[in-house]
């Protein structure tokens, strides 16, 4: 008898303490943010934890009435690690939010997991158009191709460039940005004469510029993936493009402001299309950048960063939406419809799709202050992703 009640009185006891580490538990909000921080993608990864952070510092470490824990994992830039990190994330760590994603083949690596564990995914750089698609728990906060590239098409077929060689990274991106880019171009009466493709890995863009200058387009659109385009621009001036009157036009990410001033003149005057630019004229955005720059070592913020910074807001404004308390559904609702005030500009997470809608802006490398930027000069309002109205 005394054996019994002393078993009872430990299993209340057990049951007591796990209950407390329960509520401890639910009283932590876990936000798990996978990103690159090694490899060849590295620079994506430190923007998109140091934005992260960033935006932590700037609105306190706890909201809706729980402390908000960030749990950052490196997944190297490859796949198998992604979803593997995300699994021990959701199974051990009991994370409430999956973050980052620099890349598209990691954010659909981890989808399935989304889906089965109900957890939130908040793509915070990945571009490619089908990312939302591949589950009903995905949330994007970045960008995607088609939205910058089809406005890039319209303005340099209306800008008396008629004859185009395109050149893209050979994945998810870099197909959205041939499809996307030759569908419009041509629509305006331009002519796509040849479409190159360069390896993901280790790309070597000398044979494939070579065939450019051979093919004498007017233009050369490009798209690689940030970090890439520096090579790409040092290859296009050794190679003579610029000298032979090619001119390059480009998707945002090959004059990235994380690597724009080591470029040198040759990416003077390059035209590009993007959502973000660190010259974004807006108080807000110098705000960001003046701030970003104070924390990170006078690091300039790029497209990564403020994909990051605002995907936190999302996530922190669903925590106070759901008072704390919401589930994965509930901050999944409280997510989809948020309209604000981005340094990007103005911006909102449609409703239906879970994607972002906002302002593309055609800009050109210009050297202001002895640096290189990308100075916006003009604006195509509430852009939504092309890919998602077919």
């Amino acid at each position: 008898m005394q054996k019994r009640l002393f078993l009872s009185s430990m299993t209340a006891v057990a049951l007591a303490a796990g209950a407390g580490n329960a509520l401890a538990q639910e009283s932590t909000f876990k936000i798990g943010l996978i990103v690159p921080l090694s490899g060849p993608f590295a620079s994506t990864g430190k923007q998109l934890e140091a934005a992260a952070r960033l935006y932590m510092a700037q609105n306190g470490a706890s909201v809706g009435g729980r402390k908000v824990e960030l749990i950052v994992k490196d997944d190297t830039g490859t796949s198998d690690t992604t979803k593997r990190i995300a699994q021990e994330l959701v199974v051990n760590d009991k994370v409430n939010v999956l973050a980052g994603f620099g890349l598209t083949p990691l954010a659909l690596a981890t989808a399935p997991i989304a889906t089965q564990s109900k957890t939130p995914l908040v793509v915070m750089a990945a571009a490619t158009s089908s990312i939302t698609e591949a589950s009903p728990y995905i949330i994007r906060t970045s960008f995607t191709v088609p939205q910058v590239v089809t406005v890039l098409a319209d303005w340099a077929a209306k800008n008396g460039i008629k004859k185009v060689v395109s050149l893209v990274t050979d994945y998810g991106p870099g197909m959205d940005s041939e499809k996307y880019f030759k569908e419009t171009f041509v629509a305006n009466g331009g002519t796509v004469i040849e479409m190159l493709r360069v390896p993901l890995r280790n790309p070597d863009f000398a044979p494939f510029l070579q065939k450019v200058r051979d093919a004498k387009p007017d233009a050369l659109f490009a798209f690689v993936p940030s970090g890439a385009g520096s090579a790409l621009m040092k290859q296009f001036a050794e190679r003579g493009l610029d000298k032979a009157g090619i001119r390059m036009i480009a998707e945002g990410s090959v004059t990235d402001d994380d690597i724009l001033n080591s470029m040198g003149d040759v990416a003077n005057g390059v035209v590009t299309a993007h959502h973000y630019s660190a010259a974004h004229n807006s108080p807000l955005n110098k705000k960001f950048v003046e701030a970003f720059m104070k924390a990170n070592n006078n690091l300039r913020p790029n497209f990564m960063a403020v994909g990051a910074y605002d995907g936190m807001r999302v996530i922190y404004e669903a925590i106070k939406a759901t008072k704390g308390a919401g589930g994965g559904d509930a901050l999944l609702a409280a997510m989809k419809g948020q309209i604000f005030e981005s340094p990007r500009g103005p911006m909102f997470i449609d409703a239906q799709t879970r994607d972002v809608v906002h302002n593309v802006y055609i800009r050109k490398v210009e050297r202001k202050d002895g640096q290189l930027f990308n100075v916006e000069f003009a604006t195509i309002r509430e852009v939504k992703d092309p890919g998602k109205s077919k």
